[in-house]
């Protein structure tokens, strides 16, 4: 019976407050105040809660399917992003003690200790396309930890995943794709593919755990399959989004 749901928090807090909003057509507004507020980043809104609030009257409806993976844990929707293998792994070691202290900088701190590790790699399946790598970004956002725009092609309103895909089983390479993120190279560049699809299937191959995160949340492991909701969120979002 609600007209507005109002969640302050980060992307996790809003992941959590989706299930609930979804499909009932009820406006979703976020006052972002969590770790990266990616999805408040990517409508333009900003990182301040209360400037948020301040221009409530000139926010508008829109709507948009968020991302549904379904894995051996169930079902859980995404709105900003999935992700398989190192990033989901990060994210399964950084402890909540850290996150809470350093923030963004406990992300960083995660993938700094993974350098000269061998990754896991995964298979990809994307509308009936195979690839292996070992990192799979399956996104609804360019935005990536606030800061880094991985999937550029992404766009929210379409129907549509954004899908980068990282190869190599050493993670030193993931030097060069970062220096790739931020110089806008990603595309083209050796090791990378950027696609899009409707439905994604992710497998193990050799290696037996591969992690699995939604929204900066760790989501099990898989086997696993990725694609839009049927049951779509209505966003409070400035005008012109």
């Amino acid at each position: 019976g609600a007209d507005l749901v109002c969640v302050a928090g980060g992307d996790g807090t809003v992941n959590e407050a989706a299930e609930g909003i979804a499909g009932t057509g009820v406006p979703l507004l976020v006052l972002p105040a969590g770790t990266a507020n990616v999805l408040s980043c990517e409508i333009g809104a900003g990182n301040d809660p209360f400037g948020v609030a301040s221009r409530f009257e000139q926010l508008e409806p829109v709507e948009f399917a968020p991302g549904l993976l379904r894995s051996a844990e169930g079902e859980r929707l995404f709105l900003c992003m999935a992700g398989a293998g190192l990033d989901a792994r990060i994210v399964r070691l950084v402890s909540p003690a850290w996150k809470r202290r350093l923030g963004k900088l406990s992300y960083w701190q995660g993938g700094l200790a993974q350098l000269g590790r061998r990754l896991e790699l995964l298979e990809v399946e994307a509308d009936g396309r195979r690839y292996e790598c070992s990192f799979a970004l399956l996104a609804r956002v360019r935005n990536y930890g606030g800061d880094l725009w991985i999937a550029r092609h992404a766009n929210l309103l379409e129907d549509r995943l954004a899908v980068v895909l990282f190869e190599g089983r050493s993670s030193l390479r993931y030097v060069k794709y970062f220096a790739g993120v931020l110089l806008n190279r990603l595309d083209g560049m050796g090791g990378v593919r950027v696609l899009t699809a409707e439905r994604v299937r992710i497998r193990e191959l050799n290696d037996p755990v591969i992690d699995l995160q939604v929204d900066g949340e760790h989501a099990g492991f898989a086997p696993a399959e990725v694609a839009l909701s049927r049951r779509r969120i209505c966003l409070l979002a400035p005008p012109r989004f």
